[in-house]
């Protein structure tokens, strides 16, 4: 069992790395961050509410550099937040309902999914001009952004590996603006998490203060490194390390002991 100040250590780390690929990426760090609490010992809904408080250091941090750099497009970020935020609270109620091998065995998968994304997204994705949307898009746009609530609570990742596709995809947004935009949408979907997990005692907060400490400043440092970083090589390495990760989960999930 890892002392007190080496855990602390260990944890402003993992902010500090999560915290700057989540905000160069726009997914938010909790794809990283939850992981790492999982492997540190805390039960699947302690380390997602845990998680969720330093994705919404990052989502604060990087929304401020964002808009600095003048690439958030307000109306859609509040768009998507008024779908995103009732699923979030949602969420923390489905958390307290499953296992801790289903919490695996399902945030496996979801590991597996956003891996091959950042992995492929070039390929997948085209960087278009913004289009005005049908009925049938806003409707879609909403029940996809609501299912992301429900994700950014129950795992603690924050949602933002369903915002930026949906503003690439459909909203057609640029790549840069994208990754900037998810980050309000994360501010204010992961506020409406953290307050829920806390009414019901799920955070850990020492954990949460030192994982947002580092998120924070890494947040700051992907915002400016963003503007210049290719993101190619970054995002496959990100998105390998995302599957092997992924592939333990689903493994300890099926009860494989590694």
């Amino acid at each position: 069992m890892l002392d007190i100040v080496t855990t602390v250590i260990v944890l402003v780390a993992v902010g500090l790395g999560a915290g700057t690929l989540g905000s160069m990426l726009g997914v938010g760090g909790g794809i990283i961050m939850v992981p790492a609490l999982t492997f540190m010992g805390l039960p699947h809904a302690q380390a997602a509410a845990t998680s969720l408080f330093a994705v919404t250091s990052t989502s604060v941090s990087s929304t401020v550099a964002y808009s600095r750099q003048n690439r958030i497009d307000y109306r859609r970020a509040i768009q998507l937040a008024m779908a995103a935020v009732p699923g979030a609270v949602l969420g923390v109620f489905i958390s307290g309902g499953i296992s801790d091998a289903e919490f695996k065995l399902y945030f496996g998968i979801l590991l597996m999914a956003v891996g091959a994304y950042v992995v492929f997204k070039s390929s997948i994705l085209k960087e278009r001009g913004q289009r005005k949307m049908s009925v049938v898009q806003h409707a879609a746009v909403f029940a996809i952004t609501f299912g992301a609530g429900i994700i950014s609570s129950l795992f603690g990742v924050g949602g933002g590996t369903v915002f930026v596709p949906v503003m690439l995809l459909i909203h057609r947004m640029t790549m840069r603006n994208a990754a900037a935009t998810s980050q309000l949408t994360l501010m204010i979907t992961s506020f409406a998490g953290i307050f829920t997990h806390a009414a019901v005692g799920n955070p850990n907060y020492l954990y949460a203060v030192a994982l947002s400490a580092g998120a924070f400043i890494g947040a700051q440092l992907g915002a400016r490194w963003s503007k210049n970083a290719k993101e190619t090589l970054l995002r496959k390495m990100l998105g390998i390390v995302l599957i092997m990760v992924a592939i333990t989960f689903i493994l300890e999930g099926f009860g494989v002991k590694l």
